[in-house]
């Protein structure tokens, strides 16, 4: 990351000042940077536009630090960036679901969720299963897919998405119930 940041101060795209404790930074990233990477990459389902967008979170975090009000966890702090950017980068590519493509697809991570001792077929199913819960949440809208990835893949609290994606908490319960039973009814008209 101090490379980053001091690639950054060269290129002009830092004021020299924001660079004055980069060890703030590191316990950062030593803390956070696990959380933030995976919902990005969920989010973007592409594992070097992830990489690239937890180091501008981390980036923007440092040179906002001192904007930083503590109203709310630090971790919910990076969350709200990490969202933001995902939605500038879907804007950007005009994107309006997740890329087809992902880095994680189906397969690999169905093959982590079964017990090895089971048979091939009861892995096959929790394939297939995870396959069809992965294309529920793709047709979930981009609210309602960013809820469900920061409740589910993050396991964030009610509160902490609500402050994480600047809405009231009974907007986020609605939208969560909305994706929970979008994806249950895809997944009840899969089998």
């Amino acid at each position: 990351m101090e490379d980053v940041i001091t690639n950054a101060v060269a290129a002009s795209e830092l004021p020299g000042r924001a660079v004055s404790d980069t060890g703030g930074v590191e316990e950062w990233m030593r803390l956070y940077r696990g959380r933030v990477f995976r919902y990005i990459l969920f989010a973007t389902r592409d594992e070097d536009v992830a990489e690239s967008l937890t180091q501008d979170c981390f980036l923007r975090a440092h040179t906002a630090h001192s904007s930083f009000r503590g109203d709310c966890a630090m971790s919910t702090w990076l969350m709200r960036i990490a969202v933001n950017l995902v939605r500038d980068h879907h804007r950007s590519m005009k994107l309006r679901f997740w890329k087809r493509a992902a880095m994680l697809d189906a397969s690999e991570m169905s093959d982590r969720l079964p017990d090895m001792k089971s048979s091939t077929e009861q892995r096959l199913i929790a394939r297939e299963r995870v396959a069809t819960v992965w294309r529920a949440v793709d047709m979930l809208s981009e609210r309602q897919r960013n809820i469900f990835l920061l409740r589910f893949v993050e396991e964030l609290e009610l509160p902490e998405i609500a402050e994480a994606m600047h809405l009231n908490l009974n907007t986020v319960k609605s939208h969560l119930y909305r994706a929970l039973n979008a994806v249950k009814q895809q997944v009840e008209e899969a089998r």
